[in-house]
């Protein structure tokens, strides 16, 4: 009897347990702030910049491949393979200037309405353009003695060996563009500042021999590209340091002699 007593009030112990209503934990979550969210994708904002002239153009036609991971121009700037190279031959694409700014279409130095056309010129460097000895062109400058040889890219190691040609641009007609040194042992460039206008520059290539008259020495911004633009003209730019000014570069540009 006693043990009947016992199992029962167990029995009535359970009972009394199980029902108690069951009360869940409480859980409060803060949503997190707007800003860690990732922008939209759609992003329209218009970026307005002052940095670059307003009429650069900024076509497929000036656009260039970059230069193959870790080659030896691969962080110098402006330097790889044209795109579009057919877009920019002497013979077939112009330059188109008036009243709605610049771009690019085939002309051969034509004018419509206020439209005037001039032709682009430009000469891509091509195996066919090296000489024996590695290099591109020799270039020479009378008043100051200088006779250097012109090497591809504007690399420690072009230049280590002479004056490197600015990969990015014409190699004859048009803009061609060259680096040097202004100190140390290859110091080719070092005097190219002391040059007056009506100087003369010459440049040897394996399309033959240009003679360039100096138009313009003066400093630019060392983030100034405009300098290695292509031209309408062919015309001749020098680049080279400025002796403890590191943010400034020397340019020295001339035009050719007819």
């Amino acid at each position: 009897m006693k043990k009947y007593i016992l199992s029962l009030a167990a029995v009535c112990c359970m009972l009394t347990f199980f029902s108690i209503s069951a009360s869940a934990l409480e859980y409060s979550f803060d949503a997190p702030d707007a800003g860690l969210f990732g922008r939209p994708t759609s992003d329209n904002t218009i970026y307005v910049t002052t940095d670059e002239p307003a009429n650069t153009n900024r076509g497929k036609d000036a656009a260039y491949i970059p230069p193959a991971f870790g080659s030896p121009t691969s962080y110098t700037l402006n330097a790889g393979e044209r795109l579009t190279p057919n877009l920019v031959s002497g013979s077939t694409t112009g330059a188109v200037s008036g009243t709605g700014g610049v771009t690019i279409l085939p002309s051969n130095g034509v004018e419509i309405g206020s439209w005037s056309y001039q032709p682009i010129g430009y000469t891509a460097v091509t195996s066919d353009l090296y000489y024996s000895g590695g290099y591109l062109a020799t270039l020479k400058i009378p008043t100051l003695g200088l006779s250097v040889k012109v090497y591809q890219g504007t690399d420690s190691d072009a230049l280590r060996k002479g004056a490197g040609h600015f990969a990015s641009t014409s190699i004859w007609d048009g803009n061609v563009a060259i680096a040097g040194h202004n100190r140390g042992v290859n110091n080719h460039f070092g005097k190219i500042h002391t040059l007056d206008i009506g100087d003369t520059i010459k440049l040897t290539t394996k399309l033959g021999t240009r003679t360039y008259e100096v138009y313009a020495v003066y400093k630019v911004s060392v983030d100034d590209m405009s300098v290695l633009n292509d031209s309408t003209e062919n015309i001749i730019t020098l680049v080279t340091c400025v002796m403890n000014q590191p943010d400034y570069r020397w340019c020295v540009q001339a035009r050719a002699k007819i």
